[in-house]
């Protein structure tokens, strides 16, 4: 069964990474935490095991990188990954860590992996941006796209435990299609309408909700004084007679969430990563939603406190 890169975590992805880089590279392969590495995911240092090639290895210092997304039939190719001129892309922030690493003598070897496609245009191309802005060879740089990551998996299914990863029991796998179409009209219906005052919801409270999901107290405070004000104008919207297929639309919705998380949702996590999860996955996988980020985190929040999603009552009793 092929695993659905795209439905992973980001640490997911990077273990995954890490794990292939030893069979790879060799045994001492270290990995980083994210944020706190400069950029490095993994690092090597000594004579490769097998990569490129058992009979001219690389030897050296060996920077691994991991790129992530959660976007579907995303590619090297698209503008968000490369675009010449552009200071917001994937590569464009991460030249500058490239070169730090280079300058300072800790890199002689780059590889950069992303579960994204990869043709071979498109791998020469930014080989040679790497190259040109790295004093780099061209036999030191490796692009590794899904494809060939799919390839490893295959030769080294090893990988997958070390990196705590079963193709039947990937995190979150939602659609956005629902949310979007009651979020573009919402937004619609929103615009210059005055704000209501909010009304009391028949439900445990707010404080006592946030115990039951482990959602901690600043979090929780944000959430409310960011987001509360808006949810009058929702539940306004979605009781009107006229949007009943909307109101279809977000139970439909909020239901494929609750299942989701229920079964998705590991005991230690704290109910902020699931909340910043499940936003961040939503706007990497619809334009619509990304156009209304803050309506997006508003109705994520609404189903929340209107005990659509998470616990509402004790498990226990």
């Amino acid at each position: 069964m092929r695993v659905a890169y795209e439905d992973l975590g980001t640490d997911q992805f990077e273990e995954l990474v890490v794990a292939i880089c030893q069979f790879l590279l060799g045994i001492g392969v270290q990995g980083f935490a994210t944020g706190t590495d400069g950029g490095r995911d993994a690092r090597f240092i000594g004579t490769a095991e097998l990569y490129p090639s058992k009979n001219d290895p690389w030897k050296g210092t060996v920077i691994a990188q991991a790129k992530h997304t959660n976007g579907f039939n995303k590619a090297f190719s698209d503008s968000d990954f490369y675009s010449a001129g552009a200071s917001a892309t994937v590569l464009a922030k991460e030249i500058p860590r490239i070169k730090k690493l280079r300058a300072s003598g800790e890199l002689d070897h780059y590889l950069l992996f992303s579960n994204r496609r990869l043709t071979g245009v498109a791998e020469e191309k930014l080989r040679n941006v790497i190259v040109a802005e790295c004093d780099l060879t061209a036999s030191s740089v490796a692009l590794c796209g899904v494809e060939q990551i799919e390839r490893w998996v295959k030769s080294f299914p090893q990988v997958l435990e070390l990196a705590s990863i079963d193709p039947v029991d990937s995190p979150l796998r939602v659609s956005s299609d629902d949310l979007a179409e009651v979020v573009e009209q919402l937004a619609e219906h929103m615009k210059g309408a005055p704000e209501r005052p909010v009304l009391p919801v028949p439900r445990v409270t707010y404080e006592l909700k946030n115990q039951l999901n482990n959602m901690s107290a600043e979090y929780a405070k944000e959430l409310r004084k960011r987001y509360l004000k808006e949810t009058q104008q929702v539940k306004t919207f979605l009781a009107a007679p006229e949007n009943i297929e909307l109101l279809n639309r977000y139970e439909a919705a909020a239901e494929e969430f609750q299942l989701q998380i229920l079964a998705k949702r590991k005991n230690y996590q704290a109910f902020d990563e699931v909340i910043n999860y499940l936003v961040n996955l939503l706007l990497e996988r619809d334009p619509i939603l990304r156009r209304h980020k803050k309506l997006t985190r508003t109705m994520v929040f609404y189903m929340y406190w209107n005990c659509d999603v998470g616990l509402s009552h004790d498990s226990s009793t």
